[in-house]
């Protein structure tokens, strides 16, 4: 217990020698934490949502029951079945495999931006409170010099000291904030394209099905 109060009372210590600078470099700092774990979220959701409604759409497009599969994509309400609607809906109209595959395409240009919503801005704040941090240590360095130049002897040593914790904390601080902020960037853009991945296999596992069967029905006939 008296371990973790001295740790809160050394954080606590060490934001208020930092001066004013640090405050906004730790807004700065939790809006990017809620945006990355607002974003992982919602890709783990998607990405969970997408495989349940494939794996029961597949099997539908694989015996040939369209109807069926496109009933079921359209009440998923996910992006796969967003894609896979516009598949079967061009392919009630048209055997062409190249518009079946523009369809899909097409549907899924659609969901990237919305896969894609908000992760540059993590980037963004990293690069923010890194340059915050580098603006303390500015002043705290020019409050240093200011110090040496025309405080009172007997002051220069706290003022001094006074300075140059504004200038390494601010720094410090503004280091923590943007390295794993710039980490979960990197990995929220992984992921994403993992999902975007995901769907594009699953896009040419749909046209080689239904090449399949067209094939398949005109030996038949």
């Amino acid at each position: 217990m008296a371990t973790e109060t001295g740790m809160v009372m050394g954080i606590v210590k060490f934001i208020q020698d930092g001066g004013v600078w640090m405050y906004p470099i730790l807004v700065f700092m939790f809006i990017g934490l809620a945006i990355v774990l607002e974003r992982f979220i919602y890709l783990q959701s998607v990405t969970t949502k997408n495989k349940k409604t494939w794996d029961q759409v597949f099997p539908m497009i694989s015996k040939g029951q369209f109807k069926q599969a496109l009933d079921t994509a359209k009440a998923s309400n996910t992006y796969i079945g967003n894609i896979v609607s516009y598949g079967l809906a061009r392919a009630a109209v048209t055997n062409n495999h190249e518009d079946i595959e523009l369809a899909m395409e097409e549907g899924l240009m659609e969901c990237v931006p919305q896969l894609e919503q908000r992760t540059n801005y993590v980037a963004t704040i990293a690069n923010v409170a890194t340059l915050l941090g580098l603006l303390g240590t500015i002043v705290g360095l020019i409050d240093a010099f200011g110090a040496i130049s025309s405080a009172d002897p007997a002051q220069k040593g706290e003022l001094l000291s006074s300075s140059i914790s504004v200038a390494m904390n601010t720094t410090a601080l503004g280091l923590i904030a943007a390295i794993p902020l710039m980490l979960s960037f990197t990995y929220l853009q992984s992921k994403t394209a993992k999902v975007v991945d995901s769907m594009e296999m699953s896009t040419v596992k749909f046209i080689n099905v239904y090449r399949q069967l067209m094939i398949a029905a005109e030996k038949k006939a």
